[in-house]
C-alpha cells in the first residue's frame, strides 16, 4: 500500500534511464535536543556513465520530543545533463520529522514534510516545492537488519523556468539496512524515480546506496 500509488503511472510509453546513486549522511549530536545533519550524493546518470548530478546538502535540528523534530537547511546541487546548460542551484528548506508508528516489535513508520525554495545562478525567479516522505522499517533478522520502504512525491507550488508546477516527481525505495558498527549502517536497493514531463515522462531505474552514521 506504502509504494503501489507511487508505482502507478500513466499507459503512455515512458524514457528509461539506468543510474547508479551513492549518499553519505552524517548525524551530529550537539545536544540532547539540538543536532547537525550532513550530506553528500553522487547521482550516475545515462546508463550510469556520467555524473549527472552533486548535491551537498546541510540541516540544524531541534527535536521537540522523541517522536517530533523540526529543522531548516541549505543545499547546493550542481545539475550537469546531457544536451542543455548545467544548473547551479542554491536551496533553502524547513522540514518536520514525526514518527507515526513505533511498536515493541521494533517496526516504525516515519513522515518527513519538507519545504524547498529553490534558486539558480541561470535563472530569476524562486521555485517553491513541497516533498512529503514516508518510511517504514522493519526487523527482519536477530543481527539488527531491517526492511526499509520509502515513497517520496513532489509537488511544484509553482511554475517556473525549471519545474511546470503540480506533481512533477514520485520516488519510491526498497532496501535493507545492514548495520555496521555503532551508529553506523549502510542501506543498498532499488530507486525508482518517476519524473512527470510535459511530453514524454521518464523513468530512472536506480542502484541506490547509502551510508548513515550518527554521531
Amino acid at each position: 500500500m506504502l509504494l503501489g500509488a507511487g508505482f502507478a503511472s500513466p499507459a503512455c510509453a515512458n524514457e528509461d534511464d539506468f543510474n547508479i546513486w551513492l549518499g553519505q549522511f552524517a548525524t551530529i549530536n550537539a545536544t540532547d535536543d539540538v543536532y547537525v545533519r550532513v550530506e553528500a550524493q553522487e547521482r550516475f546518470t545515462n546508463d550510469a556513465d556520467r555524473l549527472g548530478q552533486l548535491l551537498l546538502r546541510s540541516l540544524v535540528g531541534y527535536r521537540i520530543n522523541k517522536d517530533v523534530n523540526i529543522g531548516a537547511g541549505y543545499a547546493y546541487i550542481l545539475t550537469d545533463p546531457v544536451g542543455p546548460a548545467q544548473l547551479n542551484e542554491h536551496r533553502f528548506y524547513q522540514e518536520l520529522n514525526v514518527r507515526l508508528l513505533s511498536t515493541a516489535g521494533g517496526v516504525t513508520l516515519d513522515s518527513r514534510t519538507r519545504l524547498e525554495q529553490r534558486t539558480f545562478e541561470e535563472r530569476e525567479d524562486t521555485s517553491w516545492r513541497l516533498r512529503s516522505f514516508v518510511q517504514l522499517r522493519v526487523p527482519i533478522t536477530e543481527k539488527g537488519h531491517r526492511l526499509v520502504a520509502y515513497t517520496e512525491p513532489f509537488i511544484d507550488l509553482n511554475e517556473t523556468g525549471v519545474q511546470r508546477g503540480g506533481l512533477s516527481v514520485w520516488r519510491n525505495f526498497v532496501g535493507v539496512s545492514i548495520p555496521v558498527a555503532k551508529g553506523i549502517e549502510v542501506v543498498p536497493g532499488y530507486l525508482n524515480q518517476h519524473v512527470l514531463r510535459d511530453g514524454q515522462d521518464r523513468s530512472d531505474h536506480t542502484a541506490n546506496v547509502n551510508l548513515f552514521m550518527t554521531f
